[in-house]
Formats: C-alpha cells, sequence, structure tokens
C-alpha cells in the first residue's frame, strides 16, 4: 500500500479540527454555565460488590449501555476504540481475538486454555470459537487489565472483559430501532419489558445484515465479509420477596456470515491487481459440499447459553449468589487459505464446544470487612475439526515440486495451470484430494477462593485473596490423509493416524494469589497498588509422528505460563464529578510465555517462546465541558517483548503479536435542546494506533511484509429526538475518511509461502430510527 503522507495529514487534521471545533464551542459555553455538568457515575462489580469505580484498586475501564448507544458500538471489537490497552481483532465471528497488554488469546485447539476471560453476564465463556456476541440491550462493560484470577477464574492470566446485559423491570417499557446504510445494510434492534411486583420478563432481541464490502468475482460465491447475525434474548427475574432475586436469562445467536477475505499478495485474481483493497477471486473448492459439509465460503455458527443467578440476602451483612451456566456452540467457516482462484489451499475450521459451569459465593460487608470465598467448577468439552481439499497437480505445482515443467501456477491472464492429465498421460482430468486432522479438548476444574479487603483506617484499605485451582485434562488428535495419486505420500506433511484418535490426559493445581492496597488522598482521589499472579495452565499438544513401528503418539507438554503483575495508579474526580480521570503503570514478568505457531501443514501448535517482560502506561480521563458536552479521552503506551535473550531462540526480542506501542481515542458527545420538544444528539471519536505485527516472527512471510503501519480512523453520529414523543433519527458513519488498512496478514497460507491479507472495513454510512413506548 502507499502511504500518502500529505493526504494523510489532510484528512488527519480534519478529523482533529472537527474535535477541536466543538470543544472550542464547549469551552466558550462553559464559562456562563453553572458548575453542574456531571459526568456520568459508573458503579461497577469487578470485586463481586457494588462500588464506585474509584474505590476499586485494581484498574478497570467501565461503560454504560447508554455510552455504548450514543457511540454506536455493536461490535465487540469497536471496544478497542474507547478502552486503553485492549485489543480486540474479528476476522470472524468464529475467530475473534482478544489482546489485554499485549497478550492475544485466540486459539482455535481445544487443547489451549485461554489467556483472557470473557464473561458473559457472571459466566466464563472465554473460548474463542464460542466468545463472540452481539452488542445489544447491554447494561454494563467492565475491562479488567492485570491477572485477576480471585475475581475472574483460572482464564484471566491477564485479564477480562465481563458483560451484563439488562434485566427485566416491573415497569412497562419498550424500544425498536430500524436502520439501512450503505452495502445494503439492515438492522432491527429492541426490547420489550414489564411484569408485576414478583414476576418480571424481558425480550431483546436484534438482526443485522450487511454485504460483503470484498468483492469476490468467483463463480457461485459470495462477496467476503458481509454479515447475516441474528440474536435472540428471554429472561425472567423472580423477586418472591425482598430478599430473594432469582434470574434466568437465555441466549440464542446465530451467524450466517459470508465469510473472511483471504487475499494473495502472490498472484492477482483475474483481471485484476494483488492488492488487499482491491477484489478478490476466491474459488474455494469444488467439492466443498462434499468435504466441509458448506457448498460456499462463509460461517455458520450458532451459540446457545443458558444462565441461572440466585442473589439471596441472607442478612444485612450476608449475601449468598449462585451462578449456574450452560453453553453451547457449533460454528462451521469454509475459508480460501491462498487467496487465489486456484484450488489449492481450501480448508474449513468445524469448532464445536459444551461448557457447563456452577459457582457458589458468599459475600460479607460492614463498615472496615468486605470479603467473598466460594467454590467453582468448570466442565469443558471441544473439538477442532480442519477439513483439507486440493487438486493433486495445481497443489504440487504451487508449492514447487513440479518446478522442472516450468509452468506457473496461476498464468499471467489467471488462468489455472492443471497438469492431471500430463501426468497422468490423459488417465485422469483431475485429481481431488483430501484430508483431515482433529484436536479434542476436555477440562474439568475445581475452585475454591477468598478474597478479604480491610479498612485499617479512613484513608487505607488493603485487600489479599487466593485462588486453588485444580485441573483434570484430556487431549486427543487424530488425523486422515490419504497417500496421493501423484506424490505417492500424503501431500500435507502430516503423520497420518488413519482416523485413530491418539489420547493424553494429566492433572495441574496451582495456587494465585493477589495484594492490594488503596489509599484514600482525598475524598475524591485514590492511589492504589496491586500484585498478583497469573497463570495459563499447561497445554498437553497431541499430534503424531512417524517412525519404524508406523505412525505414534506425539505428545508434548508445553509447561503452565505463568505471570507476576506489579501495578500502580491513581484514580478519582473533581468534587462536582465534572471530571474523571484514572492513571495506572504496571510491569509484567512471564515464565514460560505459550505461543501459538504453525506447522508446514497449516496446523496450529502451542510453543513455550521462554521469557518475556511487558511495562506500560495507561490512562483515561472524562470531562463534562458543559451541560451539553462530554470530553472522553484514553490512550496507553505498551512495550510488550519477548526478552532479547538467545535461550529463547528464533523469537527472542520480537514484540508481542497485535500489540500497538502507542493508542489514542478521543471523543465528544454533544447532546443539546433545540426546542422544548426536539434535541441534537451528536458524537465525534477518533483513534490512533502506533504499528503493530501479525506475526510472533516479526519478519516477513515469503518475502512479503506482514505488519501494519499505523492507523488513524474517525466515526461521526448526528441524530435528532423528539423528547415528547420518544422518537429519534441519527446519521452515523464510522472509517469516515475510508481509510486503508489491515485486519491481519499471514495466516494460513503463510505457513506455505502464501501469505494471505485481510482488509479492515472501509467507510459505513447509515440511518438509524428509534422509537421509545414508556
Amino acid at each position: 500500500m502507499t502511504y500518502n503522507t500529505q493526504n494523510n495529514f489532510k484528512k488527519s487534521t480534519l478529523s482533529a479540527l472537527i474535535l477541536a471545533c466543538l470543544a472550542n464551542h464547549a469551552v466558550a459555553e462553559t464559562a456562563s454555565l453553572a458548575t453542574e455538568a456531571d459526568v456520568e457515575r459508573i458503579t461497577v462489580t469487578t470485586q463481586k460488590r457494588v462500588q464506585a469505580i474509584k474505590d476499586v484498586p485494581v484498574t478497570v475501564s467501565a461503560f454504560t449501555g447508554e455510552m455504548l448507544e450514543q457511540l454506536g458500538i455493536q461490535d465487540l471489537d469497536v471496544l478497542s476504540e474507547i478502552t486503553p490497552g485492549l485489543v480486540i481483532q474479528e476476522q470472524s465471528p468464529n475467530n475473534p481475538g482478544f489482546v489485554i497488554r499485549g497478550i492475544t488469546s485466540d486459539s482455535g485447539s481445544a487443547q489451549a486454555a485461554p489467556r483472557v476471560s470473557v464473561y458473559y453476564n457472571g459466566t466464563d465463556i472465554s473460548r474463542s470459537r464460542g466468545s463472540y456476541f452481539e452488542l445489544f440491550d447491554i447494561e454494563r462493560v467492565e475491562v479488567v487489565k492485570g491477572p485477576q484470577a480471585t475475581l475472574f477464574g483460572t482464564a484471566a492470566s491477564v485479564g477480562a472483559l465481563s458483560v451484563t446485559t439488562n434485566k427485566p423491570q416491573e415497569e412497562f417499557e419498550a424500544a425498536i430501532s430500524l436502520g439501512l446504510g450503505n452495502f445494503a445494510a439492515k438492522n432491527a434492534q429492541g426490547f420489550l419489558t414489564g411484569g408485576s411486583q414478583q414476576v418480571q420478563g424481558r425480550l431483546a432481541f436484534t438482526y443485522r445484515e450487511r454485504d460483503g464490502y470484498v468483492k469476490n468475482i468467483a463463480v457461485n460465491q459470495p462477496d467476503l465479509h458481509g454479515i447475516d447475525r441474528v440474536g435472540i434474548r428471554p429472561s425472567l427475574r423472580f423477586t418472591p420477596n425482598d430478599d430473594l432475586t432469582l434470574d434466568l436469562v437465555y441466549n440464542y445467536e446465530k451467524n450466517n456470515d459470508s465469510g473472511t477475505a483471504f487475499k494473495s499478495r502472490r498472484f492477482a485474481p483475474t483481471g485484476g491487481d494483488t492488492s488487499p483493497y482491491s477484489f478478490v477471486e476466491a474459488s474455494g473448492s469444488p467439492l466443498a459440499a462434499q468435504v466441509f459439509g458448506k457448498s460456499d465460503l462463509g460461517i455458520e455458527r450458532t451459540v446457545k447459553d443458558l444462565n441461572l443467578t440466585v442473589n439471596w440476602e441472607l442478612n444485612e451483612q450476608w449475601q449468598l449468589t449462585s451462578i449456574s451456566a450452560k453453553r453451547s456452540f457449533d460454528s462451521l467457516e469454509v475459508f480460501d487459505a491462498d487467496g487465489t482462484q486456484a484450488w489449492f489451499l481450501e480448508f474449513a475450521e468445524d469448532a464445536t464446544g459444551d461448557q457447563v459451569s456452577q459457582e457458589l459465593r458468599f459475600n460479607y460487608n460492614s463498615d472496615k470487612l468486605n470479603s467473598f470465598f466460594g467454590v467453582s467448577y468448570f466442565d469443558e468439552e471441544g473439538s477442532q475439526r480442519v477439513p483439507f481439499s486440493t487438486e493433486e497437480s495445481i497443489y504440487l505445482n504451487c508449492v514447487g515440486q513440479l518446478a522442472a515443467l516450468n509452468v506457473p501456477c496461476i498464468n499471467p491472464d489467471g488462468s489455472v495451470t492443471v497438469l492431471t492429465p500430463v501426468l497422468t498421460q490423459g488417465q485422469a482430468q483431475v485429481l481431488p484430494y483430501a484430508g483431515v486432522f482433529q484436536n479434542f479438548g476436555e477440562n474439568t476444574a475445581y475452585s475454591a477462593f477468598a478474597d478479604v479487603s480491610y479498612a485499617f483506617t479512613d484513608k487505607l484499605e488493603v485487600s489479599a485473596g487466593l485462588r486453588y485451582v485444580t485441573e483434570d485434562k484430556t487431549s486427543r488428535y487424530a488425523s486422515n490423509f490419504p497417500n496421493s495419486v501423484l506424490a505417492r505420500v500424503p501431500l500435507l506433511p502430516v503423520a497420518s493416524t488413519g482416523g485413530a484418535i491418539f489420547s493424553a490426559d494429566d492433572s495441574f493445581s496451582s495456587w494465585l494469589p493477589r495484594f492490594n492496597a488503596l489509599y484514600r488522598l482525598t475524598a475524591n482521589a485514590n492511589l492504589y497498588a496491586t500484585v498478583s499472579k497469573g497463570r495459563r495452565s499447561e497445554v498437553i499438544d497431541v499430534s503424531s509422528a512417524n517412525s519404524s513401528a508406523g505412525t505414534i503418539p506425539r505428545v508434548t507438554e508445553i509447561p503452565a505460563e505463568t505471570i507476576w503483575n506489579y501495578e500502580a495508579g491513581i484514580k478519582g474526580n473533581t468534587e462536582n464529578n465534572r471530571l474523571r480521570y484514572a492513571v495506572s503503570m504496571f510491569y509484567q514478568d512471564y515464565q514460560n510465555f505459550q505461543v501459538t505457531l504453525q506447522d508446514d501443514a497449516g496446523n496450529f501448535y502451542t510453543d513455550n517462546a521462554g521469557n518475556a517482560k511487558n511495562i506500560g502506561i495507561e490512562a483515561e480521563f472524562k470531562v463534562g465541558l458543559s451541560d451539553e458536552l462530554e470530553w472522553f479521552s484514553n490512550l496507553a503506551w505498551i512495550d510488550a517483548k519477548i526478552d532479547d535473550n538467545s535461550s529463547n531462540g528464533d523469537l527472542a526480542g520480537n514484540r508481542f503479536r497485535l500489540q500497538p506501542e502507542y493508542t489514542l481515542g478521543t471523543g465528544l458527545m454533544y447532546s443539546r435542546d433545540l426546542t422544548a420538544a426536539y434535541r441534537l444528539n451528536s458524537s465525534v471519536m477518533y483513534t490512533f494506533r502506533s504499528d503493530i505485527f501479525f506475526e510472533e516472527d516479526n519478519t516477513p512471510v515469503a518475502g512479503f511484509d506482514v505488519s501494519q503501519a499505523a492507523v488513524q480512523l474517525t466515526s461521526l453520529r448526528i441524530g435528532l429526538e423528539n423528547t415528547q414523543q420518544n422518537w429519534s433519527v441519527t446519521l452515523s458513519a464510522s472509517n469516515l475518511f475510508d481509510k486503508e488498512y489491515l485486519v491481519d496478514a499471514g495466516n494460513t497460507g503463510g505457513a506455505f509461502g502464501y501469505p494471505s491479507f485481510i482488509a479492515g472495513a472501509p467507510r459505513f454510512v447509515g440511518i438509524e430510527f428509534r422509537k421509545s413506548f414508556m
């Protein structure tokens, strides 16, 4: 991509001017207004009790559902733009990547454990392929940084993302919103709630549809990166008395997205070029229906979630909480890994998972002592099946094994060379080849935890927590790659088990502590410090190997990744709450840092990269410039690297993948009464992200750069609201200046010397109508 510095400067300057003009207008008005421009007061439940965010002695970012609506945030990845230290990469709903302070959790392997806890209504849903969900009818989002095993379980080795949905209420209320946009976008969201004093119900739903923004000229294949998503969430609340509350929530989501636009930089589509921002010719496999179970490129994904939360106020000081949950997901994604018109590297991923969890927790609250303790149970069974389809002569020619014939893999006119008639002397026109490898994982974890906070004085509060966890793990592996007709060996370098399943199991346990101190400088400003330990549990990596006795199991036990986190910060607000701020500094020390790599067959596996260090500063500000205008800003500097030590091998000194060194997000939210009935609502948001690497190697793949230079994006929303009739119309634009940038590079094709590139979303514009009923 050509980086036009002058054009980039002009667009960036325009973004800044939009912000500056609104800010200057607000500052001018502020002098004549009363000092009651309150920033929204936020409470969180990070420490299992309701607290003002400034009283929580850990680094946490929190957003209400109202703020998400005002900014038009409906996708998880957009949360990155308002949260320092958080990056969410969304290739597809099947493949989200969660990055907190440089540490990525996105492995699809059923044998590896997540690093980032993703919590949905108090339940761990961290398994990558099942962790994506639509953001609709949301009460609150909390992003907690640093190891938080006591608070959020063992998957929170580097932090946690916790989302709480809106609960039923007794008073009747309903709303519906309908929207249209470019790329034939259509969406509808809404909710309905009400009930009696003892029983309340709520029904929320979402539907979003949009054509793909990357044109695919292949016959019988869709344009890519289109979405088709539906979600429905019925919930019931039972309140038989003032002391007992039962919340039953069922969530169902279905995704039928058109798939990820992997684009080759080596070969151009017919009549096109190799730019990742132009059209593709991803033709897939002509035998996709037979081999993959789906005829076209794209995703079929279903998620079902049932949650029962019981809160029982035993007396003024004691509370019992029970959270029971069951979640299942089934996700099939068919993708063209080589990103060309050749029947070459055609893969699918069929991932399934079933999770059952139970937590029992007692809370004790008094003037000086606040504590909780309890036990939890988590059981998970999952699998990842990866079938492969190709044509033998195309594969052998494209990987260079038929170089002696001096025939290109793809001809200059875009046609694909099929050499099977020549190699078989006319006995066959094509030789389809198919194989599959699959991994399975079973994990049962039992935990006991306790956390105590004690106020020694009015100014000093100290907390200590400890979680003990024991895990029983079983990993299994199977593959079936027959010998090819032409090569007389499996085409992919896999030791085929012939479908036989290899298995290994083991048990592990660990103690995970945290220590926190909170010092109240004033009534509105607190200092805090924390020391905590995180752990990504051991990986039993099971695969296969060839030997003189045939194919045998290859079992590698990757040691647990441990992290010690040291952190200090200040957070608070002004007396009238016009300014809320938080600044923190952290240092993290990793042992046995686990990385996800790909072998020559495109199979992902976990390896030990040695030791790593991570240091950074994060800051958040939110200012009520006037009664009508709020300014928010967040920034982070994170220097996350594998130690530059020869014992760490080829990755020594490399930066963590997907983590920019510098990030900035800033925006304005402006609301103003125009008349007694009409109100103007608007927001503008600007984000900056410095360069990133998409691979742990930090080096080109097959001669192609797999990094992304700095990215700047701007979004804008302007709406008119009728406050008496409760309706509004809003115009919106994301990526306002239509910037070109990459979401990912390298990918599965990179393991074969054909790195693929995924373009980020272009400018989306839309209009939305919303009507509320009360």
